[in-house]
């Protein structure tokens, strides 16, 4: 008779050099198909639309033009005080750059109109063809 001594088995390992590999490769994926939104440095009570869309992620970001309930103009995501005629000025030398400038005017609905209209004719004059509204969707 030939008894065969059996090998004992060791606890199974995990290999944790692995898991973190594939934990690094995890994050690098997250934070590269994640996009980041940049709030503006004003903050504004935006009037509401049941019309309003959402813009989509992959649009080239449009230049922002802020107007607070005293009729300050600010450009930018920087917030820049701006005079209407500077504005103006801003506006033409950034449209001569890039001919498919957007514009987007995020005033605070109880800015002055006049000012709204001041900011809307100098997009024209500097043949800003492209131009919104913010606002933000009604609670449904």
């Amino acid at each position: 008779m030939r008894f065969f001594i059996r090998k004992r088995r060791g606890a199974p390992t995990v290999i944790i050099v692995a898991l973190i590999d594939i934990l690094i490769v995890m994050l690098i994926f997250l934070m590269v198909t994640t996009t980041f939104k940049q709030q503006p440095a004003l903050r504004l009570a935006l009037p509401e639309s049941s019309q309003a869309q959402k813009s989509g992620a992959s649009d080239e970001a449009p230049l922002v033009v802020s107007i607070d309930p005293q009729g300050n103009l600010r450009l930018g995501m920087e917030a820049l005080p701006m005079t209407a005629d500077t504005l103006r000025t801003e506006l033409i030398s950034r449209s001569s750059k890039n001919p498919e400038l957007r514009l987007s005017i995020n005033a605070d609905k109880a800015a002055p109109i006049g000012q709204l209209v001041k900011v809307m004719d100098a997009a024209k004059e500097a043949k800003i063809k492209h131009s919104t509204m913010s606002t933000k969707e009604t609670g449904k």
